[in-house]
């Protein structure tokens, strides 16, 4: 599908579409590029055979490149976007696409760089992931069976969008089409709130096992509930940075729901806490039955 495939930021996402992509063989050629204090997580991913070779300088990594995936924390796209225009190396032959978490403020981004989105450039997003960062976490099908949703714009170039959807569906993707608003809104209310709450209820109790040992008596519902804590804190902080308009009021609805909770229990209103949990069930459980479709 491609000659030579540049992936910026050879991590757990983009070390895991490298695998994916030479073992289905989707690319020829597989280069990385980084900074030079990522140069150790390029040296492992050269030696895992996870990339061909890996460049320290944009414009070694990019060259002749007919597809560059930007697969850093969404906080340093625009300086990216600065790199490869100031230096002449956006081409109009290569197809871009991301994988950031976010997309308006990646659009934007874009926008503020070039003047308008590049039309060779696809914002894409795969729903899938890891509380694991760094290539070493870096896995073969991470994404078979896992939603991509592409979110272009009004001048995004179609033949564009089509081969970055037969790349992803090439990787075992199931790829959706979205207005980039309409992806943030979902991903907040389904990725970056619970993500907030894990970290939210794990500092609070972290502070408290300082002092009574209470980790100790936590068993597998906190783990499991908790475990997204565990997620690379400088991607997530720049991921709610960038979606916070989307978040705060998802924020607000969960401490209404919270209240209503803290006034049913106040009251002693057992009856309709019973119906709030049930819901809550009915609910998860429609959640987990679009996955036996």
């Amino acid at each position: 599908m491609f000659n030579k495939l540049c992936i910026i930021g050879v991590g757990l996402i983009g070390g895991s579409i490298a695998k994916t992509a030479r073992q289905n063989h989707l690319t020829k050629n597989i280069v990385g590029f980084g900074r030079e204090q990522d140069e150790e997580n390029l040296t492992a991913a050269k030696e895992f055979g996870v990339i061909d070779e890996y460049y320290l300088n944009l414009a070694d990594a990019v060259l002749e490149a007919d597809c560059v995936i930007i697969a850093t924390p969404v906080a340093s796209f625009q300086t990216i976007f600065q790199t490869l225009k100031q230096n002449n190396l956006w081409s109009e032959k290569t197809i871009y696409t991301d994988v950031g978490s976010t997309k308006g403020n990646i659009i934007a981004a874009a926008e503020q760089v070039f003047g308008f989105v590049p039309d060779n450039f696809v914002p894409a997003h795969p729903i899938a992931g890891a509380e694991q960062s760094g290539v070493h976490a870096a896995i073969v099908d991470l994404y078979l069976n896992k939603r991509l949703i592409i979110t272009p714009v009004s001048n995004t170039n179609p033949e564009a969008v089509q081969k970055i959807q037969n790349f992803w569906e090439g990787l075992g993707a199931i790829v959706s089409i979205m207005d980039a608003q309409q992806h943030d809104k979902v991903l907040a209310a389904t990725s970056h709130l619970p993500h907030l709450l894990a970290f939210a209820l794990t500092d609070m109790l972290g502070h408290q096992d300082e002092e009574s040992e209470i980790f100790k008596y936590a068993a597998g519902g906190f783990r499991d509930f908790t475990r997204i804590a565990s997620s690379d804190p400088t991607m997530w902080a720049d991921i709610c940075s960038a979606n916070k308009d989307a978040i705060l009021p998802l924020i607000e609805q969960l401490q209404s729901e919270l209240a209503k909770i803290q006034g049913l229990l106040m009251n002693d209103d057992y009856k309709v806490l019973f119906a709030t949990f049930t819901y809550a069930k009915s609910a998860r459980q429609r959640f987990l039955d679009q996955f036996k479709q």
